[in-house]
């Protein structure tokens, strides 16, 4: 199995443990920017900040006025809707270059899913959850990448799904710098049991378009790829699905074992269906296997390691499975 891992590009608000720039001057800690830090290549933004509104400063809220959402700075009795939406679009033109983002929850500005939106401005009532003005841009533009906020992120299950799609993406926008059918070819290969686990029928969909009878050039087979791709991981795998395909790569590996091995794995896989372990304890237990026997065809999966064993932890709030 090949060790090395490419190092994303993380787009990431500055508040998170980069700069004291929260409203109130605050600097933040956030235990996945912390994971992440000697491994990926973090970019912070702060939009609040770029449109010019200061450390310490009022907080802003977003009110629906008629039919328009402004952002409302309640202390200085003003709207500071342009202010900020120009800083995000000035922002938003890094994004291009990021496999994914770790933005701050509740945020006006930077909230992807949980930015409280209230109607009226004098006397204002919550209405509703929505994005921020930032978070909008970011998940218009990047959402098919791996992008979510840090309080989601202390999920295992979510944290573990952004990690993986994290480093597909990665290795995918390494590949397509320099599109060539023949790297396509081995990074659809080297992905399938993976991707299997995540969506079966899609994909069989990018083994056609990676065949490319058609003989279309191979930038333009590289984007129906890649939005393929963005479909089979738009959501986290199921666990029976991910049970499913550790069993299907055991059996290239089973006859080879003893009886006591072979239950040994079998507890495991189902330890793991029981939510006891995490997926890691599984494929590293078949990573093992597979060099002892020498198994190339399982040691140049993906599955076995999806991101760098380090990444791994097993703390796990709970909260925020619902938001997908």
């Amino acid at each position: 199995m090949n060790s090395s891992f490419p190092r994303p590009r993380v787009l990431v608000s500055r508040c998170l443990g980069f700069a004291p720039c929260r409203y109130d001057g605050a600097q933040l800690s956030s235990m996945v920017v912390k994971l992440l830090q000697n491994h990926v290549d973090f970019i912070d933004v702060c939009p609040e900040m770029e449109a010019g509104l200061g450390v310490p400063r009022p907080p802003i809220r977003l009110c629906l006025e008629g039919n328009k959402v402004e952002v409302w700075q309640p202390a200085e009795s003003r709207t500071v809707t342009t202010a900020l939406h120009e800083a995000a679009i000035r922002q938003a033109g890094q994004l291009p270059e990021c496999d994914g983002a770790i933005l701050k929850s509740r945020s006006p500005s930077c909230g992807l899913y949980d930015a409280k939106v209230y109607r009226g401005i004098e006397k204002p009532q919550f209405l509703r959850w929505e994005s921020g003005v930032f978070g909008t841009l970011v998940l218009e533009r990047l959402g098919q990448k791996a992008v979510d906020d840090e309080q989601r992120l202390t999920n295992i299950v979510l944290r573990e799904h952004f990690l993986i799609k994290l480093y597909v993406w990665t290795r995918f926008r390494n590949i397509a710098a320099h599109p060539k059918m023949g790297e396509l070819v081995n990074f659809h290969a080297s992905h399938k049991l993976l991707f299997l686990a995540y969506n079966q029928s899609r994909f069989r969909r990018c083994g056609k378009i990676t065949a490319n009878h058609e003989h279309l050039p191979a930038a333009e087979v590289f984007q129906l790829y890649a939005e393929e791709m963005a479909q089979i991981l738009a959501r986290p795998f199921r666990r029976q699905a991910m049970v499913n395909t550790l069993y299907h790569a055991y059996g290239w590996i089973a006859k080879k074992m003893s009886n006591e091995e072979k239950q040994y794995i079998i507890n495991t896989f189902e330890e793991y269906r029981d939510e006891r372990i995490p997926l890691q304890a599984a494929t590293r237990l078949l990573e093992a296997q597979a060099i002892r026997f020498k198994q190339k065809y399982l040691l140049s999966q993906i599955l076995l390691q999806p991101f760098p064993p380090k990444l791994s932890d097993l703390s796990d709030s709970g909260s925020g499975r619902e938001v997908q």
